[in-house]
């Protein structure tokens, strides 16, 4: 393979991808913690120590996010990306714009969420809540495809990002 097309995701290209999506799922569960901190410290009420753990691991997790992404696209740029595996045109097509719109999603929403917060730009604030169901469609067809071609292709993807 060459050095733009590799054989197999590096190491630390899989942990990456391991680690967003860990973050990504954690901040999903617990973001609601956010607004909550927001509310506080506008009216002026304290939260519960774990509230205010929550609401502030949202931001530093959405930097966190925003970082390893764009540490991860380098990553990418640099090294290359294996082969897709032969399926397809539409399929192809499928996964080519589902990885563009969760790469997309990986750098917009933490922006719109430091906007939000930071900035106190109520739009970027709304346009940041909205993307919540996006990741979530998006995690729902990624896994799918996942399971799709694991246990009906059997075409060994998964192994790809173990």
């Amino acid at each position: 393979m060459s050095p733009t097309q590799p054989a197999a995701y590096s190491r630390l290209h899989i942990v990456l991808h391991w680690l967003i999506a860990a973050l990504v799922v954690f901040q999903l569960i617990f973001g609601e913690a956010i607004g909550q901190l927001g509310r506080a410290l506008r009216d002026g009420r304290t939260l519960s120590p774990l509230d205010t753990i929550l609401g502030n691991a949202h931001i530093y997790g959405g930097v966190a996010i925003l970082l390893l992404t764009v540490l991860r696209l380098g990553i990418r740029h640099r090294q290359g990306v294996p082969t897709p595996l032969p399926s397809s045109a539409w399929q192809e097509q499928a996964a080519k714009w589902t990885h563009v719109l969760f790469y997309a999603l990986l750098l917009i929403t933490p922006l719109t969420g430091l906007a939000a917060w930071f900035l106190d730009i109520h739009l970027a604030g709304e346009f940041h809540e909205l993307m919540k169901p996006v990741f979530i469609l998006l995690i729902v067809i990624h896994v799918g495809a996942t399971l799709w071609h694991q246990v009906v292709l059997k075409d060994g993807i998964l192994k790809r990002m173990m």
